[in-house]
């Protein structure tokens, strides 16, 4: 007994006009560019200014080695990027949706953002960092971190090409997996360092087009204290809950509060379930519970004497209607703060 299918593809196949071959078939990875390494890669580059511009990465991985005195400037969004072996470099990285692991470097200044950061066998690195998980080290010294502060018109759709958030930024909670008794392997650069005396912007024609800004008031990735030490005893939270303008509140309350002369700790963006909007919100949890379901929430920490009240004036009078949590009082802001980034930080691994 035959089979209904094959007895229909023999007659399509006699049914083919003499002379006429058949087709090759079409697959959808035969249609896929072909990918040069060399296209996505700089080796053995020295004393020279280079780089990629928007839309020229498109996600692609990427390596750089055995560079020495060169400014680099990756102005796109990569999947992974290795730095191996390089000199007294300049670098700029564009959203890595994975990792960028150095390895074997020195005399570096780098602005980057990346799930993963990893230094391996390094030596005196100054890293402008926004990183999603905790920051490793290993096997090296002398490595310096800031917060990432840089901006140019494409960088907000290439952190969203990389599925990074440029709320979660763990860029000052570094691990050292070689810590040495007595010696610490890395420091934090001083609060008011300006980012373009360490990495200066491209001079060349061609990576002048980007229209790059380095003001921390322009910069895609709010630029955060981190685990500095905390100028006051009071802190405030503020959760921001998806809608429409999140974003565009976030950001327009930390450069009120920022304004008023507090300071931004750290920010977060996470899913909240029930249980941890009763163990934050407690009493108030009802009131927000339904506003869980339309996406990640956004939490900002402030710092300062009298940020709880100051934030309190700044919701009312310019975010009236505005559906927020602010801690209520400085008595419960302090425990405000510890539950919701307990709960964020367990529930990304961090």
């Amino acid at each position: 007994m035959g089979c209904f299918f094959s007895k229909r593809r023999k007659a399509e196949k006699e049914s083919q006009p003499e002379g006429e071959e058949e087709r090759p078939k079409q697959y959808s990875w035969d249609q896929r560019e072909k990918v040069d390494p060399k296209d996505y890669t700089f080796s053995g580059l020295k004393d020279e200014t280079v780089g990629r511009l928007p839309g020229k990465v498109a996600g692609q991985q990427f390596l750089i080695q055995d560079c020495e005195n060169c400014n680099i400037y990756i102005f796109d969004h990569s999947a992974t990027i290795t730095i191996d072996d390089c000199t007294n470099c300049v670098i700029f990285l564009g959203p890595v949706k994975g990792s960028v692991f150095f390895r074997n470097c020195r005399d570096c200044k780098c602005v980057l953002a990346c799930q993963q950061f990893r230094v391996r066998d390094c030596r005196k690195l100054e890293v402008f960092l926004c990183c999603a998980t905790q920051p490793i080290i290993e096997s090296s010294t002398n490595i310096k971190f800031g917060c990432f502060q840089w901006y140019y018109p494409e960088l907000a759709f290439q952190f969203k090409d990389a599925g990074l958030s440029i709320f979660n930024n763990t860029w000052s909670n570094i691990h050292d997996f070689t810590p040495v008794s007595g010696e610490l392997n890395w420091s934090l650069l001083p609060e008011d360092v300006v980012v373009q005396d360490h990495v200066p912007l491209p001079i060349t024609e061609e990576l002048k087009a980007v229209r790059v800004s380095t003001e921390a008031n322009r910069s895609i990735v709010p630029v955060s204290r981190g685990q500095r030490q905390k100028s006051s005893d009071e802190s405030c939270l503020v959760v921001l809950f998806a809608g429409d303008y999140t974003i565009a509140n976030a950001r327009k309350l930390i450069d009120e509060m920022v304004g008023k002369g507090f300071f931004l700790v750290q920010t977060k963006e996470v899913s909240m379930k029930a249980e941890d909007a009763q163990r934050v919100f407690r009493e108030k949890a009802p009131d927000f519970l339904p506003l869980l379901d339309k996406g990640p929430v956004i939490a900002l920490e402030f710092n300062g004497d009298g940020a709880v009240e100051g934030c309190q004036l700044i919701v009312n009078e310019i975010f009236n209607g505005t559906k927020m949590f602010v801690s209520e009082s400085k008595e419960t802001a302090s425990a405000d703060v510890d539950s919701f980034y307990n709960f964020a930080d367990i529930q990304m691994g961090i």
